[in-house]
């Protein structure tokens, strides 16, 4: 009989025989208890008894594949006597179960350089119907975001995801594969379930450090505590690997880097000395940014900072008294000695005139 079949539906059974006549000959039929199946004797005048078996509850196979019952007939003589048979019910499937994953939600992280090939995940449905009711294939039907489609293999036979393309935590942290598992019945019967893959991040990116804004050239006379430049320094990464430490070389430098308090990944360069130009003119630093990862990754970047000159340098002579010797007789307009004086400034602050 078919699981599907509806409660009402009516099976001919083979009635008994007696070979007695009469009362002795009039027989009746008992069924064995069960809550799924009643007898209906249909007696006419005209016809032979026709004896059927309803079905008055529907069937699951899943739970009860075949149903055993004792069918009896009884002959009205006294003393009465009895015959009976064994039915044997085969419920026939019917593709009324849906595949079930085991889990509704895969949860799984890897590695954002984590190799291609790499198994991701396994999901697995189970079908309690037989045969081709059973078979499952599986399927992906929607990738977030659209860009995992070409990252994850799905084998529609065993459910395995694979990795085929690379992961970047810093483009994509997480992914969410909606997986469909259906059946080969007639009509068939799907179930679905989420594979959801966290990416985790790896120190891959060097820190970065830029200039914001600069002030240059800087004036020889500017005050300490002058702001030369802001900085701005990063890391893509995350965690420790994005937390950034930013030095400035060489050290006994006149310019110092301050964290600004207001924004933590900008930095100021501040003047901490007096300049001199005359000293040096050119100051060249280094930069160099670190981040918090294993291994350490570091960024550098140089910076020229040019000083512009002040008028903090007077003229001076090469000697600070001259002796010439004139002979009385010497004419006007002869020359008595040939002073010389130098600035150590430059531009028009080197200009010199005697008087």
């Amino acid at each position: 009989i078919a699981e599907s079949s509806l409660p009402g539906s009516r099976f001919p059974l083979e009635g008994a025989s007696d070979a007695d006549v009469g009362a002795n000959a009039q027989l009746s039929y008992s069924l064995s208890p069960s809550e799924h199946f009643a007898l209906d004797l249909q007696r006419s005048e005209e016809y032979r008894e026709s004896l059927f078996l309803v079905l008055r509850k529907p069937l699951d196979r899943e739970t009860m594949p075949i149903h055993h019952l004792v069918l009896t007939a009884t002959d009205g003589g006294r003393p009465p006597l009895m015959g009976t048979v064994e039915l044997m019910i085969s419920v026939l499937d019917a593709n009324d179960n849906a595949p079930q994953f085991n889990q509704s939600v895969y949860k799984v992280q890897l590695l954002e350089n984590t190799t291609e090939g790499t198994l991701v995940a396994r999901v697995n449905a189970t079908d309690p119907d037989e045969v081709s009711n059973a078979e499952v294939t599986f399927t992906a039907s929607n990738t977030f975001p659209e860009k995992g489609l070409n990252l994850f293999l799905l084998n529609p036979k065993t459910g395995e995801i694979r990795l085929t393309g690379a992961l970047d935590f810093e483009d994509v942290r997480s992914y969410e594969i909606q997986i469909e598992a259906t059946d080969h019945g007639t009509p068939p019967l799907s179930g679905h379930c989420k594979v959801v893959v966290e990416v985790l991040d790896v120190n891959d990116n060097p820190p970065e450090v830029w200039v914001t804004s600069l002030s240059v050239p800087v004036p020889e006379d500017a005050a300490v505590g002058t702001v030369v430049a802001l900085l701005s320094v990063s890391a893509r990464d995350s965690g420790a690997n994005g937390r950034v430490r930013c030095t400035v070389w060489p050290e006994h430098f006149a310019l110092d880097l301050q964290k600004n308090e207001e924004e933590g990944e900008s930095l100021f360069l501040v003047l901490r000395k007096p300049l001199d130009r005359e000293t040096m003119p050119i100051h060249r630093l280094v930069l160099t940014a670190t981040d918090g990862g294993r291994p350490v990754l570091t960024g550098t970047m140089e910076l020229v900072i040019l000083v512009l000159d002040a008028n903090d340098n007077a003229p001076q002579f090469n000697q600070s008294v001259y002796k010439a010797q004139l002979p009385e007789n010497s004419e006007r307009g002869t020359i008595v000695y040939r002073v010389t004086a130098t600035d150590l400034d430059e531009g028009t602050n080197r200009n010199v005139s005697y008087s």
